[in-house]
Parts: C-alpha cells; structure tokens; sequence
C-alpha cells in the first residue's frame, strides 16, 4: 500500500467510526431518534405490556394450561422473542410483551384467544387449531402476472395432515371455511389435494391482512378456550440504575481493554481499539435495524463477543510478533501473521456461530434473544478483525509507521511441561466436580432442592399491592424489597411497578400461610397498606417445563454439531471429543460454583452456561490449531515428539490464552463491580466460568487429546 492510499485509507476509517459512533449514539438516547425508534428493551430493563386470561372452562386440566401456556409462548414469541408466559393460580394465564406500552394495540393484534375450526358447508368439524402446527404471512408473487400476493402458509401436524388429505379429496373445488370463535375468518377454495401437510391460503389484500389472519389461526390453535380478565402497563423489573450502571460498566470496561491493547501490543493494539470502538458501534446499529429486544441474558451475548472480538486480534497480534522474532520483515509478518492466524479465527467463530444458530432456532424466550445477540457479534467480530483491523495495521505502515519495536517482537519462549502435570489437573478437575455432586446432595438433604432455583424456574407466590403512593422503581428496590426479603429470608423477590398506579406486583417463592400473614401485616407497619388492597395468587414458572427441554435439545443439538464440524476440519474425532469433554467440564464446574456459593438460578443461569460452551470452545479450538500446525513438521508420532508437540502448541498460544481471558474477565468484572444486586448474581458465575474456561483450555484439552491419540493410536493407522 502507498503512503498516499495510506493517508486516505485512515481517513476514511475516521469518517466511518464517528459516522457509526454517532449513530450508535443517537439510536442510545432515551428519546431515540423517533417515536419507539431506539432498541427494544426486555422486561426486564423497560417493562411492557401484562395481559392476564382465564380458560372458559372452570376446571381445566394441568396437562391442558401447560400445554396452553407453551403454546402462546411459541405464539407471542413471534411477537417479541422475550415474551414471557406462565399460569396464575387454577385458570389464569398471564402474557408479558416487553417493549411495548400499549395494552389495546397488543391486544387487537394478538386477538382473543378462541376456538378455531375448518369446516365443510354442512359445517361439519374437519381440523381443529390443534392440528396447526404453524401460519404465517408471506408475500409471494403471480406466476402469470409478477403480480405480488399476499399468503398465509399453513404447516399441519402429523394427525391434521392424514384428515386434511382426505378432506381435500373429498371437497376438491369446494370451500372450506376457517371459522374463528364462531366467526368466519376465511373461506378458501380448493384447488388441489394436499397431502404433504403444507398449503397456503390466498386472496388477502395486504400483508397486514394476511398477518392478521395468520396471527388469528396460531392464538386458536390454543388447546383451551381463554378470556381477557384485564391488561395493564408494567415497570422494569430491573429499573433504570441496572441499565445506567450496565451501560456504564460497559464503557468502562472496553476502556480498560483499550488501555490493556495499546499497551500490550502498540501499533497493532491501536487499530484493535479502533476496530473495537466501530464493533461496538455496529452491534448497536444492527441490534437497532433488526429489531431485537435486549434484555439481561442478551448483555450476556454482546459480553461474549467482544471477548471473542478481542479474542481473534489477540491472535493475529501474537502471529506477526511471532514471524518478526524469526527475522521477517514489518510487512511480511503482518501478511503472514493475518494468513497463519485465520484458520484458528475461523473455525472457533463458526463452532460458536453454528451453537447461536441451533439455539436460536431450538430455544425460547432469554436463550434466543441470548442466540441473536451472539451470532450478530461473530459475524460483526470477524469482519472488524479481519477487515477493518487490517487495513487500518497496514495503512499505519504505509504511511511510515515501520519500526519493528511498534509491533512487539516475540522473545523465545521457555517450554512449559503441561502434560507432566495432567494427572494432577484431571484430579483437581474430577475433585471439584465431585464436590459439586456431593454438595447438591447435601443441599438437597437441608433445602429440598439441589440448587436455588428462582422464580423463573419454579414459581412462587404474586402478590399486587397498592401502595398510598406513587414509588420509583428504585424506591421500591430499596425501600419494600428488603422488608419483603425480611419475612421471606430469601433474596428472590422480583417487582413490577404498573404505570398510571400506585400498584406493585412482588414475586416471591412459595408462601406459607403464616408467611403471607406476616407480610400483609409488614405491608400495613411499614407502609400502611391495609389487607384489602393486597391481592395474592400463586404463579408457575416462566420457563416452563417445555422451554427447559427446548434448551436442553437445543444444547445437546449444538454441541452435536459443534463435534461434527471440528471432527471434518480436524479430520481427527480425537480432537472434537477432548472439546466436548472440556465443554462439560466446565459447564460442570460453574455449576459447582453456583452450588458452593448459593447464587440464584433463573433466566440468566441458563444465557450463562450458555455463554461459557461459546466462550470455552473458542478457545480450545486455537489450541487445537496450533496442534494440527505442529504436527505438520513433527519429528514423529511417538509418544516423545506428541509431548513435545502439545507443550509447544500450548506454551505458544498462552500469552493468547491468559490475555483473552483477561480482557473477557475486565469486561464481566466491571459489570459486577458496578452492577446492581440481579447484574452481580449474573456476572459473579460468568467470572467463574471465563477462569474455568481459560484453565480447560490450557490444562485439560491438550492432554486429553495426547491421552487419546496415545491410547487410540492403533485404530487410526
């Protein structure tokens, strides 16, 4: 590159940062740069819309208002992915849509979940809502015309399908009405028999029309019949302090990585920084364009990738050090050390982007909006650190920034003997894992639970309160939480202020009756409130029992995935077991620490584990790299050169692994620091795990993998 395009080349990239800066800036005001124009926020940061229903029927089964509650989960997650579903009491169903402040405009569009029926002309029943399995709008166009067509697609179940074949057979030509809480909806004709379970329906004007009547088939596929009791505005459950002091944190933290970079790696670190800032920048833009609400789990996903961010510079940096130790020249190491380190780079951010996309289609609620956040981090970390850092490396140099010393220059590193102390890490992995094991057992034995489950995943007790005044919601955080905690002796309380009252909803764990006693009468001591005014009824869990079992499918699915793709690049199964093995390990250990330290397991339990698979994988697979680098020029496949390889490999990318995790680490810290109590239960455990990542990686991968290539050496001639 020319001194000139050099020149011009900075300047464009300044003009681009403060360009995406300012816009990041703008969309991040409170006033956004419009009505309703800046990021959606979760629940849990901005509050939203809560609609309570009741099934018509009086005594509805369990097995139907679970089924009912996981469907119109599915359902209003088109919606927003972070609603939220859970019954109250024997026949109420509350429905909670975050970044929204009109209950009417909700309730319009989501429409009254009735019953939904197909019909012949004698108006005999041929499908039901339950045999929908999904409906939605499309815009296609006319074969014959180009015309644009508005359509709403129909997916049947396996039983719908078998009936729809042969109520097509029979009414070819004919209509079959769609019949909405004895209204019709649609009568379509039709044109051919359908048989593979998929049809559209036609003839909608709009698109609007057709979401509406999209919208209208999925909330009747209900396996009960519910009313609108009422709807109301909430508060953030979190309030403003958690999102001022998050944002804060934040800030702090990519400053102190900044500071971290530059004086570690000089030239090379500035143009990370740089990078870093336009990163962050672009994550707000992209977050704000595609419409995805941020909530506490999703902070987790944007934490996650600017480690891995930092992560993939980290590398390239540690590669040019390396090619100038050897002698090369300025330009040649940057070229080299771009080109060694983007196979380490590219497999670790596909092995992770491949777990967002499973969890994002498998997961519900907090894991897909964990699943966006993270895959929209991987693909803009890849492009700032393989694009943007390096044109901005290569323009410092062509404008006459050429000084080796500018770039660091790797000293000879002393060989470190990792795998003659494995038995002594796989025995204090295996110690404290076990003692994780015994220690559920133990609290199983005292509390009847083997972790502390919060209301998210066990329900508890709801009680709405209506105070003599109008409280904040910091007030309520620092005035009636803690008398609440008081009589509960748990920290697991949750509020909700409702806009326009003097209302507060405060979730609890389960209630005995003296306990609800003892709190009516701390509410009318210390804030006159007199039992009347007190409303109580249990609720169930947010995640329910089906979005566990979608977000463990849609782990194991992951990490399935995970373990076929770096067996292909790795044409070695040996090295996606040892990452499979390191990945329990640790999931294993931080659950462990949440035993030992008795932290709060809810929402954000689940998008930290989740954070801890993405984070540890990406760094096993450098390693791994490095071993596959290696073992192109080994001396020989005997037990001897493999030692040598795997201590090499390992003592070569540590400065990696210690100042990626470093960086990581400052992040989370910073966020705990700062944070308030529901930000500090959340970071505390991704500390954990970012160590516990970071020592697997190092410790543990490595030497399975030598164990299994020493032990299975046979079966691979």
């Amino acid at each position: 590159m020319k001194k000139s395009k050099g020149i011009a080349t900075l300047l464009i990239m300044l003009v681009v940062v403060v360009a995406a800066v300012f816009g990041a800036a703008v969309i991040g005001m409170p006033t956004g740069i419009g009505a309703d124009q800046n990021i959606k926020q979760g629940l849990d940061l901005a509050g939203g819309v809560s609609i309570t229903y009741q099934a018509v029927d009086e005594n509805p089964t369990d097995e139907a208002m679970n089924d009912t509650v996981y469907k119109l989960q599915k359902r209003v997650e088109v919606k927003n992915s972070e609603a939220r579903v859970y019954r109250e009491g024997d026949r109420r169903i509350n429905v909670e849509i975050p970044g929204v402040s009109d209950a009417n405009a909700i309730l319009a569009e989501l429409g009254k979940p009735g019953a939904l029926e197909f019909v012949d002309p004698d108006g005999n029943v041929i499908l039901t809502g339950a045999d929908i399995a999904s409906a939605q709008a499309r815009t296609t166009e006319d074969s014959t015309t180009g015309a644009k067509k508005y359509i709403v697609t129909l997916d049947l179940t396996e039983e719908g399908t078998e009936a729809f074949r042969e109520a097509t057979t029979t009414y070819l030509g004919k209509v079959i009405s769609i019949v909405y809480d004895g209204e019709h909806i649609s009568d379509p004709v039709v044109n051919t028999v359908i048989s593979d379970g998929s049809c559209y329906i036609e003839g909608q004007k709009t698109y609007e029309e057709a979401e509406t009547l999209a919208s209208r088939i999925r909330i009747g596929s209900l396996s009960l019949e519910l009313e609108e009791l009422h709807s109301k505005v909430v508060g953030a459950e979190l309030g403003e302090e958690a999102l001022s002091t998050s944002i804060k944190a934040a800030g702090l933290g990519i400053l102190l990585i900044i500071i971290f970079m530059i004086a570690m790696y000089l030239i090379p670190g500035l143009a990370a920084s740089i990078a870093l800032v336009l990163y962050c920048a672009l994550t707000i833009l992209v977050l704000w364009f595609f419409d995805i609400t941020l909530t506490l789990p999703g902070i987790a996903g944007v934490i996650l990738s600017i480690g891995m961010a930092v992560d993939a510079n980290v590398i390239i940096f540690a590669r040019i050090r390396e090619e100038i130790g050897v002698g090369k020249s300025v330009d040649s190491a940057i070229k080299a050390g771009f080109q060694k380190a983007l196979s380490a780079i590219v497999d670790g951010n596909i092995t992770t982007f491949i777990a967002a996309i499973v969890l994002g289609i498998r997961g519900s609620g907090p894991v897909k909006g964990f699943a966006y956040t993270l895959g929209i981090g991987i693909v803009l970390s890849m492009f700032t650190a393989l694009v943007i850092t390096r044109l901005l490396i290569k323009s410092f140099y062509a404008v006459g920034i050429k000084n080796p010393k500018l770039y660091g220059i790797q000293k000879e590193r002393k060989l470190i003997n990792f795998l003659g102390k494995k038995a002594v890490f796989f025995i204090l992995s295996v110690a404290v894992i076990a003692a994780g094991f015994v220690g559920m057992g133990i609290r199983n034995g005292s509390n009847g639970t083997i972790l502390n489950y919060s209301l998210d995943f066990v329900g508890g007790n709801s009680s709405t309160v209506t105070f003599g005044q109008d409280y904040s919601i910091e007030e309520i955080s620092s005035t009636i939480v803690p008398v609440v905690e008081k009589i509960t002796g748990d920290g697991n309380v949750q509020t909700q202020k409702i806009d326009g009252t003097n209302e507060v909803v405060i979730k609890t764990r389960s209630l005995s009756l003296e306990e609800r006693e003892a709190f009516n009468a701390a509410m009318l001591e210390n804030f006159g409130v007199e039992e009347g005014s007190i409303l109580s009824e249990n609720i169930s869990s947010t995640i329910s029992s089906e979005m566990k079992s979608d977000a463990v499918w849609a782990v194991v699915i992951a990490t399935l995935c995970m373990l076929v793709y770096i067996w292909f690049r790795f044409k070695d199964i040996r090295f996606a077991g040892s990452a499979v093995i390191a990945l329990i390990h640790d999931v294993l250990i931080v659950l462990a620490f949440y035993v030992f330290t008795w932290t709060s397991v809810g929402n954000t339990f689940i998008a930290c584990m989740l954070t801890i698979v993405g984070y540890s994988i990406n760094a096993t697979i450098v390693i791994f790299d490095r071993i596959r680098e290696n073992m192109a020029v080994a001396r020989g496949q005997d037990k001897e050169s493999l030692k040598e390889v795997v201590n090499s490999s390992i003592t070569q990318t540590l400065s990696r692994s210690i100042n990626t995790s470093l960086t990581t680490f400052i992040m989370v810290f910073v966020l705990w620091l700062l944070g308030v109590t529901t930000i500090r239960e959340f970071a505390m455990p991704l500390m954990a795990g970012i160590i516990c990542g970071a020592y697997s990686s190092v410790c543990i991968t490595g030497a399975l993998w030598y164990v299994f290539k020493v032990k299975f050496a046979r079966k691979n001639k």
